[in-house]
């Protein structure tokens, strides 16, 4: 299984809003800036990460984007299901109908595969990818 851009860069802007979340909104051109991303692709992802209600803007002088909840309540599988659709490594277990299900060999190899990648990303907060991000970066200025 491979992660988009939009899934990687997504993780990335969140953790900037994560790291803001006490202060005031961010805005793309900045967080574009500093993670060196087109603030453009970054427009579509957090288009994304509002309708999923997990981030929402500001308008104005002062406006920007924060997130909607706190950073513990958001995982990583919240942000990459918004971002990258389904987890599932083969289209066979989005599938209800699939004929070969029952007499499939591999069926359950794909099925371990996507509970293992499940329990992982559903347990990893946003708020330990912030944490995680103060502590590497603990000689830099905060975002």
């Amino acid at each position: 299984m491979k992660i988009s851009t939009k899934g990687r860069y997504g993780m990335r802007l969140m953790v900037e809003l994560g790291l803001a979340y006490e202060g005031k909104p961010v805005s793309l051109r900045d967080i574009a800036k500093r993670q060196e991303i087109s603030e453009k692709y970054l427009e579509q992802i957090v288009t994304r990460l509002g309708k999923a209600g997990l981030v929402k803007s500001t308008r104005g002088a002062q406006g920007g984007y924060r997130l909607e909840m706190e950073p513990s309540q958001i995982t990583v599988g919240d942000i990459l299901r918004v971002t990258e659709g389904s987890l599932t490594p083969v289209a066979c277990l989005d599938d209800d109908e699939c004929p070969r299900r029952e007499r499939c060999v591999t069926y359950s190899v794909w099925s371990r595969v996507q509970e293992a990648v499940t329990r992982v990303v559903d347990q990893i907060t946003l708020q330990e990818l912030v944490d995680d991000y103060r502590r590497k970066n603990e000689e830099f200025s905060p975002v």
